[in-house]
Order: structure tokens, then C-alpha cells, then sequence
């Protein structure tokens, strides 16, 4: 009769590889994005001097990454569905112009014009969701037509002019940084939730008599997290603190990080994106899911509208514009599947970096922006290219 460390140990044998190959057990999608990340910083710090990793720049890297990472998150869900939404650039300018306008026209308070911005994005998420949904319009027809829609709404309503500036209420959210204290304090937080879900997810493997990487590896990746993380604090409070916009993203990846691998809804979403014959026969209700999953993105997209005008101190007919792309593309960068069935927010937050990154480092350069369209769609182009290569390998 086997004892039960006999049992354990056969389970960790299971992985039937040594630690360092365990640890890094990616796929090449993962490899990629890594190494897409790692060499962009390297080639923008040697061509800045290093300026690129300055504590000034980071931060402000990272301010401007949180925009992409939202309308990420948001994107995510959409594609991992099986859909598409090619509207979010302009839904986000629309957006931040109502904000601005109800703000700076209409004399309404901050707090409030936030408010009606939310609800309007929900609205319009619905909106598109129930066209897909229930009139069985495609999501590229209906986000093709809103990505004009508008755009041109914004224009009319602005009337072509810059809408500034806004109250100190919406000022903050974009501009604004924690103290140094609040951002240790979250960093430490962030650790212990590393260490709690690495634990609570070796005990079900366990339970479940599933497959567990060895304790040593676990542990290994837990202190490499837990560096990264301290590292990225102590840049950040090098500077002026830990900036509010990324905050905010911080929080929506944590929540929806949940939403979509811990929940019944997140679970039927990948189903859905799998396999939809399958899916409806399962007795979910594709319908519903796909309004709840587009009301969610139209609600995370104005809040990366009412940062982006928040950032700027206004709102403009350029605003948002190609934003969708960004998105797209940072969840491709991720490992998301424009197949669906297959993507994770931590990946399209790390794709968004990249974006991100490329643009900072080209401004930070001068290139000139037409160099920076084509840098961007190559990298797009190269993304669905490895994902398509490793589903014919598979």
C-alpha cells in the first residue's frame, strides 16, 4: 500500500520535467511576448541613453499604458468570445467628450459628469451587445459602423473645437499620484496575494490528483513576482508616487483576473469562444452572455475615455483615435486567439505594455509617426502570424 507522501510525490513526478524546464514551461506565444519586451527596452534604453528606464519616464510609461490596459481588459473578453470590436478608439473619444462637455459646457459637477459617462458607456455597450446578440448582425459589421458613428457624433457635438479644462474632480484620476506609503502598502498586498493563490491553487491540484510543479519551482516563481513587484514600487515612488491611473488599472485586472478564470461566467465565455454549438447545447445562453460581455466593455472603455480626457485636461475630435488597435493588438501580443476560446488579461496587460512601450520609445526618438504606424501594424501582423503557426503545430 502506497503512503501519502508516496501519492504527493507521484503527482509532482507527473510533471515530467526538471525544474528549470518546469519553470519555464511557456508556449511560444509567451516566449514572444517576453522577448518582443525585453528587447524594445534594451534597444530604447541604448538608443536614449538609457533615459528610457529614467524613474520619470517609467512612470509616465506606465501612465500612458494604463489607457491600452483598460481598453485591453475590456477587449479581452470580446475576443476570447469569439468577437470583435473595432469601435473602442472612437467609442473612448465620444466618451471623454461627454465628460468634457457636460463638465466644462454644462457647468456639471465632476463627480456627476463622471457618472453620466459610465452610464452612457454601459448604455452603448448594451447597445452593440444586443445588435450581435439578438439581431445576429456580426460584431465587426456593428463596431465597423459605431467606429464612424462615433467619431462623428464627437465631431458634431465639439463642433470640431477642444473642450478645456476640466474641474480638479476629473483632473485627479489622470494626474494625480499616491503617496509613497499607499504604494508600499499595495505592493506588500499584491505579494500576499501572490503566495495566497499559488498555495490555494497547489492545494486543488492536490486535491484533485492533477499534476504540481515542484515546491522549488513554485517558490522560485513566487520571489521572482515579488522582486518584480517591489522593483516596480520603488521605481515608481522614486518619482512622485505611485500614479492613480495605474491604480485604477491594477484593481480592474484584479477583479476581472477573478471574474474571468474563478467564476461560472468566466468559464462560459471561454466555452463560448471554444466551441458556441457546444456552448448552446451545454444549455448556456449565448445570447445573454454576449450583451453582459459587450455591456462590460462598453463600461470599461469610458472609463479609459474619462482618464484619457483627464490626462489631458480635455477633450478633442483626435482623441482615441487608432486606440483600437492598441487594444487589439496588445491582447494578439497577450496570447489572446482571434479564433476565441483562448486569451487571459494578465497577457493582454503585458501586450499592452508593449504598444505602450513601442510609442514612448519612438516619441522619446523623434521618429516620425508614419515609421510608427508601420512598426505597429508589423507587430500586429507578426502576432496572429505565431498564433496561427502554433495552432497548425498543434
Amino acid at each position: 500500500m502506497t503512503t501519502k507522501i508516496e501519492q504527493t510525490n507521484a503527482k509532482v513526478n507527473k510533471w515530467h520535467q526538471s525544474p528549470l524546464k518546469s519553470m519555464f514551461n511557456f508556449n511560444v506565444k509567451t516566449y514572444t511576448m517576453v522577448f518582443a519586451l525585453v528587447s524594445i527596452w534594451l534597444i530604447f534604453t541604448f538608443a536614449t541613453n538609457g533615459d528610457f528606464l529614467s524613474a520619470r519616464n517609467l512612470s509616465n510609461l506606465f501612465r500612458q499604458m494604463s489607457i491600452t490596459g483598460i481598453l485591453s481588459i475590456g477587449m479581452v473578453f470580446v475576443i476570447i468570445a469569439g468577437h470583435i470590436d473595432l469601435s473602442v478608439g472612437s467609442l473612448m473619444g465620444l466618451l471623454g467628450g461627454i465628460a468634457a462637455i457636460t463638465n466644462v459646457w454644462f457647468k456639471v459637477d465632476g463627480i456627476l459628469a463622471m457618472g453620466i459617462t459610465l452610464l452612457v458607456g454601459l448604455s452603448i455597450g448594451l447597445f452593440n451587445g444586443w445588435l450581435i446578440a439578438y439581431k445576429k448582425i456580426p460584431s465587426f459589421i456593428v463596431t465597423l459602423g459605431g467606429l464612424l458613428v462615433f467619431r462623428g457624433i464627437l465631431v458634431g457635438a465639439t463642433k470640431g473645437t477642444t473642450v478645456a479644462s476640466l474641474s480638479p474632480e476629473i483632473r485627479f484620476l489622470g494626474n494625480a499620484y499616491l503617496v509613497e506609503g499607499i504604494g508600499i502598502f499595495l505592493g506588500i498586498l499584491a505579494i500576499a496575494t501572490i503566495i495566497y493563490t499559488s498555495i490555494s491553487s497547489r492545494k486543488l491540484r492536490l486535491q484533485y490528483n492533477l499534476a504540481l510543479r515542484p515546491l522549488s519551482v513554485e517558490t522560485l516563481k513566487i520571489v521572482l513576482s515579488a522582486a518584480l513587484i517591489l522593483l516596480l514600487v520603488t521605481v515608481l515612488n522614486s518619482y512622485q508616487g505611485f500614479p492613480v491611473p495605474v491604480f485604477i488599472l491594477a484593481v480592474l485586472a484584479v477583479i476581472f483576473t477573478y471574474v474571468l478564470n474563478k467564476t461560472v461566467f468566466g468559464r462560459r465565455i471561454y466555452a463560448i469562444g471554444g466551441n458556441i454549438e457546444a456552448a448552446k447545447l451545454s444549455g448556456i445562453n449565448v445570447n445573454k452572455m454576449t450583451l453582459s460581455i459587450f455591456a462590460i466593455n462598453g463600461f470599461l472603455v469610458s472609463i479609459a475615455g474619462i482618464l484619457l480626457c483627464s490626462r489631458l485636461n480635455a477633450a478633442s475630435v483626435a482623441a482615441g483615435q487608432n486606440a483600437e488597435m492598441d487594444a487589439i493588438a496588445a491582447c494578439v501580443i497577450g496570447g489572446a486567439s482571434l479564433m476565441g476560446g483562448v486569451g487571459s488579461i494578465g497577457g493582454a496587460i503585458v501586450g499592452a505594455l508593449v504598444m505602450a512601450s513601442l510609442d514612448n520609445g519612438m516619441s522619446m526618438l523623434n521618429i516620425e509617426t508614419f515609421w510608427q504606424y508601420i512598426v505597429k501594424g508589423s507587430i500586429l501582423v507578426l502576432a496572429v502570424w505565431v498564433d496561427i503557426a502554433t495552432k497548425n503545430k498543434k
